[in-house]
């Protein structure tokens, strides 16, 4: 991490990259690169921000909402329960380049299930959509996304479930509350806990993912998907401006501490106040 910031101060291109250390020092130089909006780097960069911004939400929130959701479906035994289980976890425990390079077939214009299914068999569209370039290319994104996390977010609160008493549901059964009072009252104030550990540790995850973009798109992202990470990597090792990227990650890494540090003074105080 300290050489990273090390390297942000110099100007660390192809002609120094054989002798790094020896690059010139520019000082603050990259960061006023990386800063200035009116630039076109910097322009691009507060565009990538708002991509990552609003695909972390999205994936984050729906992740989360979807893993909620199941795990409260299952939380009662019935037949068959253990097989749903595992079939739910089963996107977490493969492989990453494994299960998107299965999506990226899946996703192929001519020949990739989802347009055969949309086109074909449920006639929703007239003409198959592409979904690695374009708009497109962003929900294809999110997808994958949601794919790969929501059977984590499933995995914790399925967890944190057992650590309800059953008396809590057994006494606001008696007091008259259905299924949905319950869980407003009963569930989700108990998993709390658990919630504030699963957002900051998904937002951090999401926010920071790199292969799913690196291998969805073959490293280079429509503008429309084109992740912060993505974009660090492509201003460092495809233009060899490696002053700039790191000025870029050490950027990144700032604005995820301050974060992560305002969560947390929110959720505290939120709980010192109950």
């Amino acid at each position: 991490m300290l050489v990273g910031a090390w390297m942000s101060l110099l100007e660390l291109t192809q002609f120094h990259i054989r002798d790094w250390s020896g690059a010139p020092f520019v000082g603050l130089d990259n960061y006023r690169v990386v800063f200035d909006v009116d630039s076109a780097a910097g322009a691009e960069l507060l565009r990538s921000f708002r991509v990552t911004v609003l695909y972390t939400v999205l994936s984050v929130g729906l992740s989360w909402m979807l893993g909620t959701t199941a795990a409260v479906l299952l939380q009662r035994p019935f037949r068959g329960r253990a097989v749903l289980r595992a079939l739910f976890l089963t996107p977490y425990a493969l492989p990453v380049y494994t299960a998107v390079i299965t999506w990226t077939f899946l996703f192929q214009r001519d020949t990739g299930l989802v347009n055969h299914v949309l086109v074909d068999q449920l006639g929703l569209v007239d003409e198959p959509p592409f979904w690695l370039i374009g708009d497109n290319s962003f929900v294809a994104l999110l997808i994958v996304s949601i794919w790969r996390t929501w059977p984590f977010a499933f995995l914790c609160v399925m967890a944190g479930l057992q650590n309800i008493p059953d008396e809590l549901y057994e006494a606001a059964a008696m007091d008259g509350a259905g299924f949905w009072r319950r869980l407003r009252s009963v569930t989700l104030p108990m998993l709390r806990p658990v919630n504030l550990v699963l957002l900051l540790v998904l937002f951090l995850w999401t926010f920071n993912d790199f292969n799913t973009p690196y291998v969805l798109f073959g490293g280079s992202a429509p503008a429309e998907a084109d992740l912060i990470s993505l974009h660090i990597y492509r201003s460092s090792f495809q233009t060899w401006d490696f002053g700039t990227g790191s000025a870029m990650s050490v950027v990144l890494l700032l604005f995820l501490l301050l974060v992560t540090a305002g969560y947390l003074l929110l959720t505290n105080r939120r709980r010192n106040d109950a």
